[in-house]
């Protein structure tokens, strides 16, 4: 039931405790009269240096995950928004909707996850398939994205993974070094660029590398809200973050009709 200051939606955002991005980005997306109530995942900032060491940050995540659901819904939300987004990759696209069918049966609330975001924000443009991905994750995760999105039916031709050395590193990334790795999956003869990553501050600046790319660029955080927004019946349109803010009212057709075919309830 929304409230005096969520006058149409209360959503609890879910968020790593080392992530300084998303709470910001998602804000700055958020239409009049939706508040948003982030709850925090927390692990530690250990030292990233190899795919073992990444593979034990996610066990820290997964073991705090259930709790932070339990938690951020005492406020009484609507709706629930993953600013996480490498859980929700893991394994491809069956374990992503088991995954999101075990938050909704934990929460009795629906979902937005980056993973099924990102699907329906590429499918918003039509026929894509050869895409590049921008992540700041070691190959162990980045095996996993390009599972679950050449599951969906898109060909991942390149990843470029930062590497960063730390949870709290991937937010120092510059706007610079992001720009260089959109360049350079922009020389492989690609159709449209994709970010993940929620601690990535990209949301501005995929917005505006999609005009001068002339081509689709889909920061995680604002496909995320994004799809939050839309499966919920909002068709405001928010300047500043890309034509996926302000182009596409309602979640594509072929998205629903091809998350319909896998026998499991949508995520609205």
């Amino acid at each position: 039931m929304p409230d005096a200051l969520g006058w149409r939606a209360n959503w609890g955002v879910i968020v790593p405790s080392t992530n300084t991005s998303v709470q910001p980005e998602f804000d700055e997306m958020r239409p009049r009269g939706v508040t948003n109530h982030t709850v925090r995942i927390w692990i530690p900032d250990d030292p990233v240096g190899s795919n073992a060491d990444f593979n034990s940050l996610m066990d820290n995540i997964r073991k705090e995950w259930d709790n932070s659901i339990l938690r951020v819904i005492t406020c009484k939300p609507d709706y629930l928004v993953m600013g996480m987004s490498s859980e929700t990759f893991w394994g491809g696209l069956q374990q992503s909707i088991i995954l999101r069918e075990r938050i909704k049966e934990l929460s009795g609330l629906g979902v937005s996850m980056g993973s099924d975001a990102c699907q329906a924000a590429l499918r918003c443009y039509g026929d894509i398939k050869r895409i590049g991905v921008l992540t700041p994750y070691w190959p162990v995760a980045d095996e996993n994205v390009k599972l679950f999105l050449e599951e969906c039916g898109f060909e991942v031709v390149v990843i470029n993974g930062f590497c960063c050395d730390s949870p709290t590193a991937i937010a120092k990334v510059t706007e610079k070094q992001m720009l260089d790795g959109l360049l350079e999956l922009n020389e492989h003869n690609v159709e449209a660029l994709v970010q993940v990553g929620t601690n990535l501050a990209m949301a501005r600046l995929a917005a505006e590398a999609e005009k001068w790319l002339k081509k689709p660029v889909i920061a995680i955080n604002t496909a995320t809200y994004w799809y939050a927004m839309r499966a919920n019946g909002m068709r405001d349109q928010i300047d500043g973050f890309g034509s996926l803010m302000t182009d596409f009212t309602e979640l594509p057709k072929s998205y629903l009709d091809m998350m319909g075919s896998q026998g499991v309830s949508l995520p609205c």
